[in-house]
């Protein structure tokens, strides 16, 4: 899945500014364990790709750290 992420490029969290979605990534991983890929390397610059090769359990965990780190943007 790509979902698009431009709505929170040029966000920040704290003293952290969101400048593209391998910054995104790079942050999610870092601050909240969640492992994504930047859509730039899939042509995508406004996407993150997630991939569903894990149990369900997991995706849901991970999308709730996802859901948690973008609500902290501003």
């Amino acid at each position: 899945a790509f979902p698009d992420v431009s709505a929170y490029i040029g966000k920040k969290a704290g003293n952290t500014v969101i400048n593209s979605s391998d910054e995104l990534c790079d942050w999610l991983l870092d601050e909240h364990n969640v492992a994504t890929v930047p859509g730039s390397a899939f042509g995508a610059a406004n996407s993150i790709r997630l991939s569903f090769a894990t149990s369900e359990a997991d995706i849901e965990k991970a999308l709730t750290r996802i859901a948690s780190g973008l609500s902290q943007l501003d």
